[in-house]
């Protein structure tokens, strides 16, 4: 992994400083430091918080945030799993990360999400580690639990059911095709979302959020979404995903899947077809009244729910 602050080898440019949400913020809030690793030329960013302890034995637990999110959004979760024991590791995914931000929209498919996963695990030199995704890093944490089962002791899934139980509510459910239609207002005018989304200091992108967590927060997010490119690269995932795959389930390592029942992404009936594709130990655990934005929303039961997975499953 890379120093502490330091970037391998790599020139990149984040205008966003300063910002209490920046890693470097986080970092030092937590007792933790940041981070770059490079793979391939495109340089990751993301902080780590150490747990007390033997580092020996103490287990590691790498957390992945989805959109329109970034790795700050598990400050809070990540504040209780070191309190507990537990090593964490949080990066900004490709397209959010300044210095591994691609043009081209085929470099935003899944495959290569799960290139970056296994490329950075393998250079912390983490043989076997706890998985936490949510949103997108919980559709790229379903695949990798599929594909990598020898590198996860466990995998929690924060809002995201399994791809195929998502894919079959879709096709049989008219709620759950109905909750989709922002992907396909995506596929169809990617830069129309775009500029709509940023119109007005960014108005319509405040309120996907739907207040779950404290204003100051959500500003964050808008003022790193508007800076050039950003937005237009997380938005990449979605043009660039083609859809559920067969060869990502049963998952055989033992899983978590969490969610809220107010979730404006995931009916009830996708949540609870989940089970059906995990062949290994499985818990599903329901937030009543919580929305789509757990780790910021309901930290406290999300980091609770993974310690004592991680715990029973080291």
């Amino acid at each position: 992994m890379g120093d502490a602050d330091h970037t391998d080898g790599a020139v990149r440019v984040d205008t966003h400083v300063g910002s209490p949400y920046d890693n470097k913020s986080i970092a030092a809030r937590l007792g933790g430091e940041t981070f770059t690793t490079d793979l391939d030329g495109l340089v990751f960013d993301g902080f780590r918080v150490p747990a007390t302890g033997d580092a020996a034995d103490r287990p590691v637990a790498v957390l992945v945030h989805g959109w329109p999110q970034f790795a700050a959004c598990w400050e809070d979760t990540a504040r209780q799993l070191a309190a507990a024991g537990i090593d964490v590791i949080a990066y900004d995914q490709r397209g959010y990360s300044p210095g591994a931000r691609p043009e081209d929209v085929a470099d935003y498919a899944l495959d290569r999400l799960l290139d970056d996963l296994d490329g950075l695990r393998r250079a912390w030199g983490l043989d076997r580690f706890h998985l936490v995704g949510h949103d997108w890093g919980g559709v790229l944490g379903w695949s990798f639990a599929a594909q990598h089962p020898e590198a996860l002791a466990t995998f929690t899934s924060v809002s995201t059911a399994h791809p195929v139980a998502h894919a079959t509510r879709i096709a049989e459910d008219p709620d759950q095709y109905e909750r989709m239609h922002y992907m396909r207002r995506i596929r169809k005018d990617p830069a129309g979302v775009e500029e709509r989304m940023l119109a007005d200091g960014g108005a319509k992108l405040a309120a996907l959020y739907d207040g779950a967590f404290v204003e100051d927060r959500i500003q964050s997010y808008i003022d790193r979404f508007s800076q050039p490119g950003v937005l237009r690269a997380a938005l990449a995932y979605y043009l660039a995903y083609g859809g559920a795959r067969s060869e990502d389930g049963p998952v055989t390592v033992p899983t978590l899947y969490v969610w809220g029942s107010e979730d404006l992404a995931f009916t009830r009936g996708a949540a609870e077809l989940t089970g059906q594709y995990v062949a290994g130990d499985y818990r599903f655990v329901e937030i009543p009244g919580a929305s789509h934005w757990l780790p910021e929303q309901e930290p406290d039961v999300v980091a609770g729910s993974v310690i004592d997975w991680i715990r029973e499953h080291p």
